[in-house]
């Protein structure tokens, strides 16, 4: 590809609602353009990178025995109805009507389509296993679409769905994916992690995620340096190794005026924040049909963790049935405790609150809670003496330092932007889709589903933000642009220059080098801002000086290779040599 041939259009300041560092260098490097709040334009260097992408993910499905297909955007309500998501997906399905009035749904996911085709095609137990994927634009409604490709309502996405007769073929499957994946993201040349992680609103039972590393990920990670454990901190589970130790104080109430947080009672008693006990309070709602005209019912629960941890919420959901628990409101947790938050506690409750102890809190002794009255907490609590045995669960996010659930070492943190999800569906769909086939007895049984799915667009920023510097971005080789730039300096008024560079392009492209010459009319300066901002591996400067003593200037963007003479006739073998060394082969 020859610069003059391109469209090339870089900028030198980044816009002003461009937050995160991917979204202000691609939109500086030219390779998106904004339509509106989360829907971008992908120029043509931004598509080159896209189709490697798209390149490397479509061989290693093909690889894992994947079969490719392309599915409607546009689906029918109908389908969506009849799975239950409808009604439960909420704002980000993007719904509309066609001249028939007619409801249908621009596709967020495809479980529902795929699965409508399975149960169509698919009658015997010999058509399967049977995997289907496909690469294609989704569109889900953010409400506040940001960071560019990061979070953005139209994206491309490659989803792909498993079908077997048994549970355990789908777990085999499921590993199978699993592997596939982890050679794209090796392939893509990332640092990544593979994560235990929430099935969230996809459902299903088994689940990993897989998380570019990068500071500025929107998840937390939980890892073991010393082993492979790794999880979403939503699921990472925290272990207590401690023992309750004997009561050695008696229960006495203390004022505390004003002192409504664990950090202010800590202080004023002269204790450590490891010795109270925080009260946070849901609600678990829900209709009850039973009653002769259905009720909505409300159960309050007192989640109690230590002072110095944070309730998580999911782990609660789960353990209470409920996937969005909603906090208490003031008029409730009054209600419930007789006081305002603040100074809320377990000790003589009254009426029908579920008590949830974090396993940390069921190991305290002699701990310090609030005593259910304005200004005043309970000092030397224990439990069996003081108050009942509580509920004990895991319903707090692990912190640095904490063991490792595998036992092999303690946990650390880290930042990673979500890539890949893999999830293991089971019936969910099939048994809402009636999606059956006749086993070797002839005897009708539901399918076992799982599905797989890459941001394909949002892999491009993530690569970014773990790959950047002050000029621009860093491409691994794999999915930049182009993989060797060549500047000649005076190009048009240089006939050696033109000569010399012309023939290292065309000993390039027949090797099948992703090469771009520089034959613009522009100065150096110009040129290697540009090649710097796009991010180009390898950069080959020819100039008259260097020529006439028969050598050409190299380096890489990524600094492994610092600016260099070579000899002319030896440079193409250098550039072999250096994109040979920067392949990654499975």
């Amino acid at each position: 590809m020859r610069a003059t041939q391109f469209f090339l259009n870089t900028l030198k300041e980044a816009p002003a609602d461009a937050e995160v560092i991917s979204h202000q260098l691609m939109m500086r490097a030219g390779m998106i353009k904004r339509l509106a709040g989360g829907i971008y334009t992908y120029m043509p260097v931004g598509l080159r990178s896209i189709r490697k992408v798209e390149n490397i993910v479509r061989e290693e499905m093909n690889r894992a025995g994947a079969l490719e297909l392309l599915m409607p955007a546009v689906q029918p309500a109908e389908l969506w109805q009849e799975s239950g998501r409808w009604e439960k997906y909420g704002p980000e399905l993007l719904r509309l009507k066609d001249r028939h009035d007619r409801d249908f749904v621009i596709g967020p996911t495809h479980e529902e389509v795929i699965t409508d085709v399975v149960r169509k095609e698919v009658k015997s137990y010999r058509q399967l296993p049977l995997n289907l994927y496909q690469i294609q634009t989704k569109f889900r409604d953010e409400i506040r679409p940001r960071f560019g490709v990061m979070r953005g309502r139209e994206f491309v996405m490659k989803d792909a769905y498993s079908f077997d007769r048994t549970q355990e073929a789908a777990l085999k499957t499921y590993d199978v994916m699993y592997d596939a994946y982890r050679r794209i993201f090796t392939r893509l040349g990332l640092n990544f992690r593979a994560v235990n992680a929430d099935t969230g609103s996809i459902g299903g039972n088994r689940s990993h995620e897989f998380h570019v590393i990068a500071d500025t990920g929107e998840d937390a990670i939980a890892y073991c340096p010393s082993s492979d454990y790794a999880a979403n901190v939503e699921l990472a589970e925290a272990v207590c190794t401690a023992q309750r130790p004997a009561a050695s104080k008696a229960i006495d109430k203390v004022h505390t005026p004003g002192n409504s947080t664990c950090e202010a009672v800590a202080a004023q008693l002269g204790l450590p924040l490891t010795a109270t006990v925080k009260s946070v309070v849901f609600a678990n709602e829900w209709l009850d049909k039973n009653e002769t005209k259905p009720a909505k019912k409300v159960q309050i629960v007192l989640a109690l963790v230590r002072g110095d941890h944070e309730v998580n919420d999911i782990k609660l959901g789960k353990l209470t049935g409920v996937q969005e628990l909603r906090l208490a409101t003031e008029a409730e947790i009054v209600a419930a405790f007789g006081t305002q938050p603040g100074y809320l506690g377990p000790v003589g409750l009254k009426g029908e609150v579920r008590v949830v102890a974090d396993r940390s809190v069921a190991a305290m002794g002699d701990f310090v809670c609030g005593a259910n009255a304005a200004d005043y907490h309970y000092a030397g609590v224990n439990w069996g003496r003081d108050l009942p045995e509580p509920e004990v669960a895991d319903i707090r996010n692990v912190v640095e330092g904490d063991p490792s659930p595998d036992g092999k070492g303690v946990l650390a943190m880290c930042r990673g932007i979500e890539v890949g999800h893999v999830f293991y569906l089971g019936t969910k769909y099939s048994e809402a889709l009636q999606a059956k086939f006749l086993d070797e007895n002839g005897k009708p049984a539901v399918i076992e589903m799982g599905c797989y799915g890459i941001g394909v667009t949002r892999i491009l920023g993530a690569a970014i933000e773990q790959n950047f510097d002050d000029r621009g971005i860093i491409w691994p080789l794999s999915i930049a642009p182009f993989e060797v730039v060549l500047c000649p300096i005076g190009y048009k008024k240089s006939e050696e220059v033109k000569a010399q560079a012309d023939k290292l392009y065309q000993m390039l492209k027949d090797a099948g080098v992703d090469v771009m010459l520089d034959d613009r009319d522009e100065r150096p300066g110009v040129m290697f801002a540009d090649w710097e901002l796009i991010g180009v591996p390898l950069r080959v400067t020819l100039g008259d000086r260097g020529l006439k003593e028969g050598k050409v200037e190299f380096q890489s963007r990524d600094g492994k290779v610092e600016k260099r003479d070579v000899e002319v006739g030896e440079i193409f073998e250098q550039l072999r040599v250096e994109l040979a060394s920067r392949q990654v082969s499975l």
